[in-house]
């Protein structure tokens, strides 16, 4: 999409390094001179609030990886001591603990932008793909992060869910044997989690990269959905175009964070982890984090085991083929009635799981869920299938710019080409 390089290195050592190892040229092409489309709203900056959330876990992880200690009877005790003794330790804890959470408000409103402006849609299948796995990554690595405490929730969570791999046929067995290192959650389990927390956010970093590169091969989505016709009306620069919006989009989140950080530590945690892990007593309802809710309501949804660990799993694959199942060549819902109003009640339907998830198993929570997990594959296996087929969507503009620009009194296609032409060029 950006076109030939237009990097010119002004420096003989910038030339000496460009002809052996181009950085400067990647980074000028991919960051600076990048053509992104001229309307692109704040729900495009979550991308780059993703990013820093990502380097802040990764950061404040290694830090407190320092001063952990993994072992069933001395877990709990070396997290009071990074709080209480280490230097700082309480910042990293807290910026740590609430960064999960605030990294998945983040993917969550950047999923949703995607569902809702159609991101997934050709020629994205694979930039969308990625995203996915992404998403799978980050939460294995928020379930094994949320085990190392080794809080009463942290083990029995733990208990719980690795317990739900025994429902596969034939190999559940071995597999919850692998995962605990014997045949009950213990020190070994503990081992294995924090080793495959350390890593996996490696592994994330490593995909990140190569869905940026699949966004830069081919163009960012915008509000309108139309693919960019002509570079130079219809994007502008990335640097500092959007490099100011995303810097002033993470500094706002940012804020939101640090209140969370130092006025409301502990808001988002459950206080059976504040006690130390007992496998002798079970607490009284035992939830995961937030953020998992949605889906641990659809597990619980089934009565079987199985068909509910099948259901579950299934509530996050599907969304890896949805530019397979909506059938709708228009890509944003801006300009599809009827499915803006499918995709609302379905954001409704996510937050309602999400709080049947926080309920006990017991009726009628139970009828609830049922009811709300029919409604949330409906949405993909039926509205999105049919909407494409029958609906009527409104009139597109004729070009990113001239949904920016609007059209002239005189509806001069003419007019909105020159007002458009005035605009930096941004070929590149």
């Amino acid at each position: 999409m950006s076109g030939p390089s237009t990097y010119v290195p002004k420096w003989g050592i910038a030339k000496w390094m460009d002809a052996r190892l181009p950085l400067p040229r990647m980074v000028y092409d991919s960051f600076i001179a990048y053509p992104v489309p001229r309307n692109l709203n704040y729900f495009w900056t979550f991308g780059g609030i993703l990013m820093l959330m990502l380097v802040s876990q990764i950061i404040t992880g290694v830090v407190l990886a320092m001063h952990y200690t993994p072992h069933s009877t001395m877990a709990f005790n070396s997290v009071e001591s990074i709080m209480r003794d280490v230097e700082y330790g309480w910042l990293m804890r807290y910026m740590h603990a609430n960064g999960a959470s605030f990294f998945f408000i983040a993917v969550y409103i950047h999923i949703f932008r995607g569902l809702y402006y159609g991101s997934y849609k050709a020629p994205r299948e694979v930039l969308w793909i990625l995203g996915c796995i992404i998403f799978l990554l980050m939460m294995a690595t928020a379930f094994m992060g949320y085990v190392l405490p080794w809080g009463q929730m942290s083990f029995w969570g733990a208990t719980v869910i690795t317990n739900l791999f025994s429902a596969i046929p034939v190999v559940g067995e071995t597999i919850v044997t692998f995962l605990w290192g014997g045949y009950s959650v213990d020190n070994p389990t503990l081992t294995r989690f924090f080793s495959l927390h350390f890593l996996l956010p490696f592994m994330i970093f490593g995909v990140v990269i190569l869905h940026v590169w699949a966004l830069h091969v081919t163009g960012q989505n915008n509000p309108t959905g139309i693919e960019v016709k002509a570079v130079q009306k219809d994007t502008v620069p990335f640097t500092p175009y959007a490099t100011i919006k995303d810097a002033f989009a993470m500094i706002c989140f940012f804020l939101v964070f640090s209140y969370f950080i130092f006025y409301m530590p502990n808001y988002l945690g459950h206080a059976d982890n504040y006690v130390q892990a007992n496998p002798a007593v079970t607490p009284p309802h035992i939830v995961p984090e937030w953020y998992f809710l949605p889906f641990y309501a659809i597990l619980r949804a089934v009565p079987d085991k199985l068909g509910g660990v099948l259901l579950m799993g299934a509530a996050v694959v599907i969304l890896a083929f949805l530019p397979w199942l909506d059938t709708s060549k228009v890509k944003s819902m801006s300009y599809r009635p009827l499915a803006r109003q499918c995709f609302w009640a379905f954001a409704v339907t996510c937050i309602v799981l999400g709080w049947l998830g926080s309920r006990p198993a017991e009726q009628p929570y139970v009828l609830l869920s049922q009811i709300f997990s029919a409604l949330y594959f409906a949405y993909f296996l039926i509205a999105l299938p049919l909407l494409g087929l029958f609906e009527t969507p409104n009139k597109l503009p004729g070009s990113i710019a001239e949904s920016v620009l609007g059209k002239m009194k005189g509806g001069s296609a003419a007019a909105v080409g020159a007002a458009a032409a005035s605009e930096p060029n941004t070929k590149g």
